[in-house]
């Protein structure tokens, strides 16, 4: 018997000198468990309908960038499937914008798996995403997001242990009671022009990075901040844009230089959500993707239309209609929630390219 028992300090050895990471504090799955439930539960009151989304999917499994795929094989096979690349799902948004025609309001949980060259304190190469669409336009998308937050926020500070179950500081507690949505907005073009103030070297067309997300932040009061109305990535703008969103936002009717899109900002953690008002007509659709710079990274990995032949399809079938969704990164509002400056340190199993278990 003593020769099957396994001693800890014998597993490095065993499993040739890897070191298994340590389980964080148990306050860790707990907030992780709490702050999904509160939004599940903030979502079927609101009548919405949970999807159950394909994680194994083609290019319409992809967000903005389809570099950043993992590539789905059997034994090395990828012609293992009928097509002959599949991919891990980064995003069930398609798949749910298929669905709000006949359900109205639709949402999903679940994993999305980014291929991150990077191994810091800000990405994960698999976390969970909350995501939803639903008939709605952009400033009523606005508020969906703030109801999410809401519901999490009221969650949380209706415990009276509160502080000892999350294992949070008062500090982190009394930010929560300060951060009620409404939140603070700001257009895109505002942003740079605040940043430009600050005597950053930055110009409109230029992506908004981690550090000067932080300024803003810091410019609001501290609060979570939508910034909105980011450059329409197929407008001629007369000069190359960094700024790179998802094809299949709207244009904004009055301004159709700027797509209706927000992202929201949170302290400590940065952008944690990703959302649009959508397009909605197949043409449109379809205009838009194939002049995308996702769809020319898609043609240089052999993939076309075809990847996106079975939401195209459905859309000239069935038709869609006017509606709007977004993408909640889960460890980024937990990186929130706790204050943490290691986003590593906010989730139980962190997994990125250094940490595979």
């Amino acid at each position: 018997m003593e020769n099957a028992i396994i001693q800890k300090h014998n597993i490095p050895e065993i499993l040739g000198g890897i070191e298994l990471p340590d389980l964080p504090p148990r306050t860790v799955p707990i907030l992780e468990s709490d702050v999904v439930r509160f939004a599940r539960e903030h979502l079927a009151q609101q009548g919405y309908t949970e999807i159950f989304v394909p994680r194994m999917v083609r290019a319409t499994g992809a967000c903005e960038n389809v570099d950043t795929l993992f590539e789905v094989s059997v034994s090395g096979d990828s012609e293992w499937f009928s097509v002959p690349h599949v991919y891990l799902a980064q995003t069930g948004q398609l798949y749910l914008e298929a669905w709000v025609p006949a359900l109205g309001r639709a949402y999903c949980i679940g994993p999305s798996f980014r291929a991150e060259s990077a191994v810091d304190a800000r990405h994960l190469s698999e976390f969970t995403m909350i995501e939803i669409e639903v008939v709605t336009d952009f400033q009523g998308l606005l508020g969906e997001i703030e109801g999410i937050f809401g519901a999490v926020r009221e969650g949380m500070l209706g415990r009276k242990d509160a502080k000892e179950r999350y294992g949070l500081s008062s500090q982190a507690l009394k930010m929560l009671e300060y951060c009620a949505p409404p939140f603070p907005k700001m257009t895109y073009g505002q942003a740079i022009e605040i940043l430009q103030k600050l005597g950053k070297d930055i110009s409109w067309g230029d992506d908004i990075d981690s550090a000067n997300e932080a300024l803003l932040i810091t410019h609001v009061g501290e609060k979570p901040l939508f910034i909105t109305h980011y450059p329409n990535p197929l407008w001629d703008h007369g000069k190359p844009i960094a700024v790179e969103k998802f094809f299949n936002m709207q244009p904004d009717p009055e301004h159709p230089h700027l797509v209706q899109s927000a992202d929201l900002i949170l302290p400590f953690a940065g952008e944690a959500v990703g959302s649009a008002a959508r397009i909605y007509d197949a043409k449109t659709l379809i205009e838009r993707l194939t002049n995308s710079r996702m769809f020319k990274r898609l043609q240089e990995k052999g993939g076309s239309l075809d990847d996106f032949g079975w939401y195209v399809n459905q859309m000239q079938s069935r038709g869609s209609v006017p509606h709007a969704g977004c993408g909640i990164g889960v460890s980024r509002v937990l990186k929130w929630l706790r204050q943490e400056d290691d986003i590593r340190r906010s989730v139980t199993f962190p997994i990125n390219r250094a940490t595979i278990i």
